[in-house]
């Protein structure tokens, strides 16, 4: 995959390291609150740890869309830093608000469709309630997370990570506490079971939108206020506008999680073997994709940054610096998943299982960091177009690659193996080629777009063509 071609420079490492390793630490605190989630309901009850996956990954799709929508705030309030204008920096994070407020809304009314979900599953009864129970708890969460991810936006646009990093570690060690003790009735508090898993997430995400409302300026109220003044019509205009540049950049990342759903759909038709051996490699792998999402976002910022000061001839600069930087990380992970496999898994139960998914467990994890590789390609090139005003064609591209080639050539895989676990790595290869593909052509768009001098997120009369 090719990117604009530029020389590695030493103050643009600087900035990157600046801006992008705090929302990187930031994501590694998300990382272990999910895996503090994942390991209280594994050993709550068989249960709880049967509806969990389904439950997280449901929910999970419908979250991630909604933040991803709001989150091209960070775009906006980037270009105006670059352009050096301070009221539009708190305006545009005021429009971020209020964007994040309806989506949350939305969200919210989402509800009474989501706990009807498991009853599509065809699971026994129980399992369906205790999922029903999370859902009906996860559209409250995520309305909260949505309204975190436009005020961390806020913060982030103008660089200063620092902020969102510190409320995230603090209310994710609130939550590493509340967790386990709503789930097993810890310290005096009620033992909730799946339920405690959603009321702890949802502590952890309220402590967060505490610590973003007392950071705030004191000049944000007069930006709610100046939006307020504009009238409905110019404040629908502006709405509309980043609804539209936003919701593409949302559908991309719930598309990505629904992809990951069927791919462990698809695991099961090999097996249970194979089910067992990719939930314990997959647990692995999220070491070394979660963090690297930090990195993007900076990258996002940064170059929102450039192109708000017109200078477009930084942006490969800012990504050949991040992908540097993700590279090395992913490619430490990388060489311990394929040297020392076995050391590796063990945290994620793999002595609790037989032999043969012991087997398929190891062989999969050699294979894995190949998705961790183009993963950290597609990232940072999904926030490179997010913050150009591009993400419709990171969008379209996903559709077409992941939904029209890898999923329906993994099912081809899937169905003509049935029960043999050992076609898994197999088939994360061949997931990881489609992700590589999906960066290539969006980076070709990124060099397009440079040279061109796009900036599609304020003209509303632009072509829809991408």
């Amino acid at each position: 995959m090719t990117i604009p071609a530029a020389r590695f420079s030493l103050a643009a490492t600087r900035e990157v390291v600046r801006v992008s390793v705090p929302l990187m630490l930031g994501m590694a605190g998300n990382l272990i609150l999910m895996l503090v989630d994942r390991i209280c309901l594994a050993r709550y009850s068989p249960e709880t740890l049967a509806a969990s996956g389904p439950a997280v990954f449901t929910s999970g799709t419908l979250i991630m869309l909604a933040t991803g929508t709001v989150g091209i705030t960070r775009a906006y309030v980037a270009q105006a830093h670059g352009r050096q204008d301070r009221a539009g920096i708190i305006n545009e994070g005021a429009n971020g608000l209020l964007l994040g407020a309806v989506v949350a809304a939305v969200l919210l009314l989402c509800t009474p469709l989501l706990v009807m979900v498991p009853k599509l599953s065809g699971q026994p009864e129980a399992i369906q309630a205790l999922e029903s129970q999370f859902l009906g708890l996860a559209t409250t969460f995520g309305a909260v997370m949505t309204l975190n991810m436009a005020l961390a936006s806020f913060f982030n646009g103008q660089g200063r990570t620092r902020v969102p990093m510190t409320i995230g570690l603090i209310g994710q060690a609130v939550g590493v506490v509340a967790t386990p003790s709503l789930v097993f009735g810890l310290f005096g508090l009620p033992e909730l079971g799946m339920r405690g898993s959603a009321f702890g997430t949802l502590t952890a995400t309220g402590v967060m939108f505490a610590g973003y409302v007392i950071c705030l300026p004191s000049g944000f109220s007069a930006g709610l206020g100046r939006l307020w003044r504009r009238g409905a019509g110019p404040v629908i205009k502006d709405f509309w506008l980043r609804f539209r540049r936003g919701a593409p950049s949302g559908g991309a990342a719930g598309l990505d999680e629904l992809g990951n759903t069927s791919f462990v759909w698809l695991a099961g038709v090999l097996g249970a073997v194979a089910l067992t051996a990719n939930n314990v490699a997959v647990s692995l792998n999220y070491l070394a994709v979660i963090p690297p999402i930090g990195l993007a976002m900076g990258c996002g910022v940064l170059c929102g940054r450039a192109i708000g000061a017109g200078e477009y001839e930084r942006i490969p600069s800012i990504i050949r610096v991040v992908l540097t930087v993700a590279g090395l990380y992913v490619g430490v992970i990388a060489f311990l998943q394929i040297v020392t496999p076995t050391l590796l898994l063990a945290p994620f139960g793999i002595n609790e299982v037989g032999p043969e998914a012991v087997h398929t467990a190891v062989a999969t994890s050699r294979v894995l960091w190949t998705y961790a590789v183009a993963f950290m390609f597609s990232i940072v090139a999904t926030a490179v177009l997010d913050c150009l005003g591009l993400a419709r064609y990171g969008f379209v591209t996903r559709v077409v690659v992941m939904w029209g080639l890898s999923v329906p050539t993994i099912g081809l895989i899937a169905l003509t193996h049935r029960g043999d676990p050992s076609v898994l790595p197999l088939v994360w290869a061949v997931y990881s080629g489609y992700e590589a593909i999906i960066a290539a052509i969006c980076y070709r768009r990124i060099r397009r777009a440079i040279a061109n001098r796009e900036n599609r997120l304020h003209d509303l009369a632009v072509s829809q063509s991408v």
